[in-house]
């Protein structure tokens, strides 16, 4: 199996880049919760074994890789969009901020940015989109990983407030099980009530 590599990273720093990052999101599809954006700038030669895709990765892999990944990396953040901003602004325009905002909490500043897939300009640094870039750059699967790791902790910790829904199980997302609770229980306090699938789950159990 294939897995991500720095042929990428390491093209930029021979070409006078000094601080490259790599950011992507977690969450975005889900119906309830926040969206992660994470940003990580890794050294040239780190030594950590085993990053890839988050979603390749089990729930104890992605554990360990996040500690290895914050004592080694150079540089990371995180931001969160919360339910009520996604849903007052819309899952694009939020994914787009939440990776912004990533990008610009990070000391040393990147000068330059790798992104999954989605394209983001950024004012002061140069960037580059990449098709399925946390299966193929080693810095935008790490923090493929920060993002995934952190969403899991906090929907578990929501699970604890909300223990009907099962966050801590499925993490917000669409799952039968999701949908049954929210058919018998409707909307909890931290459900994205702009999407469709928690707005048809509602209409049906006020019927």
């Amino acid at each position: 199996m294939k897995k991500p590599n720095q042929k990428e990273e390491n093209k930029l720093v021979g070409a006078g880049f000094k601080f490259v990052a790599g950011v992507d999101e977690a969450g975005r599809g889900a119906w309830a919760g926040p969206l992660v954006a994470a940003a990580v700038i890794l050294p040239a030669k780190h030594k950590i074994k085993g990053i890839n895709d988050s979603k390749k990765l089990t729930p104890g892999q992605r554990e360990m890789l996040y500690v290895k990944i914050i004592k080694s990396s150079l540089a990371w953040s995180v931001h969160l969009v919360s339910h009520r901003e996604i849903d007052r602004i819309g899952i694009g325009q939020a994914n787009g901020r939440a990776i912004l905002r990533a990008i610009q909490k990070l000391k040393p500043s990147a000068d330059y940015v790798l992104i999954d897939a989605l394209k983001v300009k950024f004012d002061t640094v140069p960037s580059q989109s990449i098709i399925k870039g946390d299966e193929k750059i080693t810095s935008i699967a790490a923090a493929s990983i920060i993002a995934k790791v952190t969403r899991d902790q906090i929907m578990t910790w929501q699970s604890k407030l909300y223990p009907a829904y099962c966050f801590h199980i499925h993490k917000g997302y669409g799952t039968a099980l999701h949908l049954k609770a929210l058919k018998k229980y409707g909307q909890s306090a931290i459900h994205r009530r702009s999407f469709l699938p928690v707005k048809n789950a509602v209409k049906k159990k006020l019927k």
